[in-house]
C-alpha cells in the first residue's frame, strides 16, 4: 500500500493580475504548463475560473517557501495541466495543495410542472 504525500506549491505574481484578494481557501485552481514562456522553461501558470490567469507557480529559491515544491520540481509530474486547491492565503503568497485526482459531484435538479403529471 502506497503512502500519500501532500504536495504544495506557492502562487506568486498575482499582483500583476487580480491581487491576492481573489483567492479564498478551498477554491480549485488549474495549473497549466507554459512551454513557450520566454522567461522560464518550466513556467506553470495558475488559472481560476471564470477570470483566467491569476499568477504563476513559484520557481526560484527566493520565492518558493519552505515545505513547497517549485514549478521545476512538479513540471514533469503531469501532462499539460493539473488541479490544486487553495489552502492558505497570506500577504505575500498563496499556498496550493496539488490534487492527484479531482472528483466532481454533479447534481441535476429537474423541475416540472405538476399539471403535466396529471
Amino acid at each position: 500500500m502506497g503512502v500519500s504525500v501532500d504536495r504544495y506549491v506557492a502562487v506568486v505574481g498575482f499582483g500583476q493580475f487580480y491581487g491576492r484578494k481573489i483567492f479564498k481557501p478551498e477554491q480549485i485552481v488549474k495549473l497549466v504548463k507554459e512551454p513557450n514562456n520566454a522567461f522560464d522553461d518550466e513556467a506553470i501558470r495558475v488559472e481560476l475560473e471564470p477570470v483566467g490567469q491569476v499568477g504563476y507557480v513559484a520557481n526560484s529559491t527566493a520565492t518558493v517557501p519552505r515545505g513547497c515544491h517549485s514549478a521545476g520540481r512538479i513540471y514533469d509530474t503531469f501532462e499539460q495541466f493539473c488541479f490544486g486547491v487553495v489552502r492558505f492565503v497570506t500577504k505575500e503568497t498563496v499556498i496550493v495543495e496539488l490534487l492527484d485526482k479531482i472528483r466532481l459531484q454533479i447534481v441535476l435538479l429537474e423541475t416540472c410542472d405538476l399539471h403535466q403529471l396529471s
